[in-house]
């Protein structure tokens, strides 16, 4: 259980920092970021999912999958915020 939390905060600190690059942003800091990153990971395998999409497993692919996703919910919020 223990394992599982600190690889889930790893991919989600590092998919949410990649994600605030690629977005072009300078992040949220540290804390918003795994957030982000670790809902980006649900939202990016829901994503893959609909799409029919399967990566496969690893870190690697997860951190693909959450970065896609994190981007996704970046997008959003700076849409809603213009609304």
């Amino acid at each position: 259980m223990l394992t599982s939390l600190i690889y889930l905060i790893i991919v989600g600190l590092i998919a949410g920092w990649a994600a605030g690059k690629i977005m072009r942003g300078g992040g949220y800091g540290p804390a918003v970021d795994i957030v982000l990153g670790i809902v980006g990971a649900v939202v990016g395998g829901w994503i893959f999912n609909a799409l029919g999409i399967y990566p496969a497993g690893g870190i690697i692919a997860s951190i693909v999958v959450a970065i896609i996703g994190a981007m996704f919910l970046i997008w959003l919020t700076r849409l809603l915020k213009k609304a």
